[in-house]
């Protein structure tokens, strides 16, 4: 069926706006709504100065001026209309009430939106889908076009099931709205309420990144508990998709599941912690975020690693920062069996204690290790408390110290060296002119 709009009320509409109030009563209506603009921006900029002054009052992304702004003129135009009613015809105030609703729509939807979605095209796409329906709404309506549109798409429709109900394109667009506003609600509200549990620095981090995501998919769930009586589907048809759901975790999804629950474990019993260094299937790095299903670790030359959570449960995980951040770091160096051992060991020692990165509690210890084949194998241990940074660049200074002082002081450090003796043939050693030479 075809859709046809009636012009007969928006005609009409427009011919009561011109003769509804006399030009001192335009006058006044006018005043209202410019007095109502104004006192509403000097109200929006105050609280915008309290919610700078206090950053855990700002509830999104975006500004808050903007909103409230809006908000508080539509709350003042709505005072003057009721009030002025009683005197005088408030056309004028109708439709300024009735296109602030929708600036308060819009704005709030990218207020919410921002703190929701990244930023991108998506997101764009979304605040503009808003504002058209939400001025298109406003025109209908101070038009009187409104009804005519709602029973159009009425008219648009078919039937389905035993007690053949009736589906319209107005009934279908009412439950997308209300599962979209559910849905963009219960988002909204979980990153609030994540942003305020990481931002409590009484709590673990741990315990902190369980809450946030506990919340996270409680507001989800809620969401669609919510919005989904609201489209008109039953709710009690869902337990037969939970128990296939629960049959196919059974069977199908079991890593997965297990990978979850693992995260959740990990996180509760605080074993490991965001900036933990630990070693753990054979790659070793520091805990840069623990995620759900899975852990990242970020080695030293930047490369980061996907650790499935039940790796994290099922395999010894070596924890190098786990009751101190304190580790031990061996430097092997080995000298000539000619050179002085006590002054070498010395030397070993003052070169550590010239590094920024070493410690002195434990001090620095140098001492022999064994009696190699070609020298005496010497071993300097230091210790460090920022094992994030890695030891390859403090072996690195402490070799090159070392070498310096061990030349200027005369200790040598063997290599290999190779001795060539020329053997002359049998037969040269055996003729009679090899015996006369």
């Amino acid at each position: 069926m075809a859709l046809s709009l009636d012009p007969a009320p928006a005609v009409e509409f427009l011919r009561q706006v011109a003769r509804s109030a006399t030009p001192a009563q335009w006058l006044v209506q006018v005043v209202a709504v410019l007095a109502s603009l104004a006192l509403g921006w000097a109200i929006a900029q105050a609280l915008h100065r309290v919610v700078l002054a206090a950053p855990r009052l700002k509830l999104g992304k975006g500004g808050f001026e903007r909103v409230a702004g809006a908000l508080l003129a539509l709350l003042l135009v709505g005072i003057a209309e009721a009030f002025l009613a009683r005197h005088q015809p408030v056309r004028l105030l109708n439709v300024v009430k009735s296109l602030l609703l929708a600036l308060v729509v819009i704005r709030t939807a990218v207020y919410m939106l921002r703190h929701i979605l990244p930023e991108g095209a998506f997101l764009r796409s979304a605040v503009r889908v808003v504002a058209w329906i939400a001025w298109i709404a406003v025109v209908l309506h101070v038009s009187g076009l409104l009804p005519d549109v709602i029973e159009a798409l009425n008219e648009v429709g078919f039937t389905l099931g035993k007690d053949r109900q009736r589906l319209t394109l107005w009934i279908a667009l009412q439950g997308l709205a209300a599962l979209a506003i559910t849905l963009t609600v219960a988002l909204w509200l979980g990153r609030i309420t994540e942003s305020r549990v990481l931002g409590a620095e009484t709590m673990e981090m741990s315990t902190r990144i369980v809450i946030a995501k506990l919340v996270r998919a409680g507001a989800l769930l809620i969401a669609i508990l919510v919005a989904l009586p609201l489209v008109g589907i039953d709710i009690t048809a869902l337990s037969v998709f939970g128990g296939a759901l629960g049959v196919g975790l059974a069977f199908g999804l079991q890593k997965i599941a297990s990978n979850y629950v693992s995260g959740f474990i990990v996180l509760l019993d605080r074993s490991l912690r965001l900036g933990d260094v630990i070693t753990v299937d054979g790659r070793r790095g520091q805990v840069k975020a623990i995620g759900a299903r899975y852990t990242v670790l970020k080695s030293l030359d930047g490369n980061e690693s996907i650790i499935p959570n039940e790796t994290l449960i099922t395999q010894t995980v070596i924890h190098h920062t786990y009751s101190d951040p304190a580790i031990l770091v061996a430097v092997l160096v080995t000298i000539a069996y000619d050179s002085d051992v006590d002054r070498a060991c010395e030397l070993l020692v003052e070169a550590a204690r010239r590094q920024p990165r070493v410690i002195a509690d434990p001090a620095p210890a140098a001492w022999v290790r064994q009696l190699g084949a070609s020298g005496v194998d010497l071993q300097l241990s230091v210790w460090i408390v920022d094992p994030q940074a890695g030891d390859a660049s403090l072996r690195s200074d402490i070799l090159r110290d070392v070498l310096k002082s061990f030349r200027a002081n005369g200790i040598e450090i063997p290599y290999p060296r190779h001795d060539v003796r020329l053997i002359p043939p049998a037969e040269t050693r055996e003729s009679p002119g090899a015996s006369r030479t």
